[in-house]
């Protein structure tokens, strides 16, 4: 699965698991880390912790498992390394206090609507 792929996938998912605000930043021309951030918003500690779940099993189905999963629901933050893709799930406190799309506001946002569910 190439990255463009994983991005699709993930933000099918936590689309359908009714995640906050998705956005998706291209870095791979501002780092070697990844090719890209997606961002997400939960509404709670309990929907963060099923987010990151759902991320996981979902990709680990798919035969992409998450390299690397970092924090505690309790944080309020959580990120998931699917190597060219990597998933910062925040609480609304923590996305606006560490503000990503501003630290990367450089970097090409990506349009993910033909991902979206039309409700």
């Amino acid at each position: 699965m190439n990255d463009r792929e994983k991005l699709a996938s993930l933000v099918k998912i936590l689309d359908a698991k009714k995640a906050g605000d998705i956005s998706v930043i291209r870095v791979e021309e501002s780092t070697i880390i990844a090719s890209y951030f997606i961002i997400c918003t939960a509404g709670s500690l309990t929907q963060l912790k099923a987010l990151a779940d759902e991320a996981d099993e979902k990709m680990s189905e798919l035969g992409e498992p998450p390299r690397k999963i970092e924090g505690k629901n309790e944080s309020g933050w959580i990120l998931c390394d699917f190597g060219g893709v990597i998933l910062h799930i925040f609480t609304a406190q923590n996305r606006e206090f560490y503000d990503l799309e501003r630290l990367w506001s450089e970097a090409e946002r990506v349009d993910i609507s033909e991902f979206l569910t039309k409700d």
